[in-house]
């Protein structure tokens, strides 16, 4: 497969290192900016599309993050307690996040991702004193001088195949009845995410993998991770069994056997915003019949 054009990949703003770092610069860029609003959960939304605020539609307690600059405009986040508007108007990155524009897109992954690592990160690790933002919000600051920036977390997700070209997609307990997706597990100290594929499909589903490919990477701010997406070949399909403690069953499909799966309500996928959705889809073809059924989370 060719390198995936992935859903939460889709930003088109540029982060202007140079204005967040410039305070009067940002200063200025406040006063005329296009501003979200973020809960610390939902975004404000007007038809399920972003609501965009004014600065002198903001007061009270809250932390700006600078998200960048496109055609001449600013965007920030304000993220604060309590809403700005009715408590209908506020939704999930999840709910509204396959109908949101390009812009949207990569100013709501942005803007979560920064915003719950603020929320986590009050305390100097090295040396106990409060942090404040700083440089925009895309770092926090001690009275020391220490400075934190964003963590991310890696973690690799794979399409199982085998020479036949059927795919292997596994189960976990906790997911709803009939819902299936790809192998992925996060990327351990010291490990490649080459090493880390062969490790989870081994982990996971029982098989080595031969053959590894690099399909692509988006953001998943739930809260923080970026995933990146392989498809491995393995050679041992017979070999293939469940760990029975996160995954607790597998199944091997072809392209008919997934659509008529899905059709008969023996297979659920993962949501379409996904990486492992993209995958899947790729793999199955634009040819070939729309693949039905509904969203499925956690």
């Amino acid at each position: 497969m060719e390198i995936l054009n992935l859903p939460l990949s889709r930003s088109t703003v540029d982060r202007a290192a140079h204005i967040r770092n410039d305070s009067a610069a940002l200063e200025t860029a406040w006063q005329s900016a296009s501003i979200i609003h973020f809960n610390g959960t939902e975004f404000f939304t007007r038809q399920r599309h972003l609501e965009y605020l004014q600065a002198d539609q903001i007061s009270g307690a809250g932390e700006r993050i600078f998200l960048g600059e496109r055609d001449g405009n600013f965007y920030f986040l304000w993220c604060s307690e309590g809403n700005l508007g009715a408590d209908e108007d506020y939704k999930t990155l999840r709910e509204i996040s396959s109908e949101l524009s390009n812009l949207e897109i990569g100013l709501a992954v942005h803007g979560q991702a920064v915003a719950h690592w603020h929320h986590k990160h009050p305390i100097c690790s090295i040396c106990g004193l409060p942090t404040t933002p700083a440089l925009g919000g895309s770092i926090r600051r001690c009275g020391s001088g220490h400075e934190h920036y964003p963590r991310t977390d890696p973690a690799i997700i794979v399409l199982v195949k085998d020479k036949e070209d059927r795919i292997l997609l596994g189960r976990q307990g906790v997911w709803p009845e009939h819902r299936f997706s790809t192998f992925a597990g996060f990327v351990e100290a010291g490990e490649s995410f080459e090493q880390c594929v062969v490790r989870e499909v081994f982990e996971e589903a029982g098989v080595a993998v031969t053959d590894i490919h690099y399909l692509g990477s988006q953001p998943w701010p739930f809260p923080q991770s970026l995933m990146i997406a392989f498809e491995a070949t393995i050679q041992d399909p017979e070999n293939a069994r469940p760990d029975g403690e996160e995954i607790v069953e597998i199944r091997w499909f072809t392209r008919n056997d997934l659509y008529a799966a899905i059709t008969e309500g023996t297979l659920l996928l993962p949501p379409s915003i996904s990486v492992a959705r993209a995958m899947i889809q790729a793999w199955y073809g634009a040819d070939r019949p729309p693949l039905p059924g509904a969203e499925t989370w956690r």
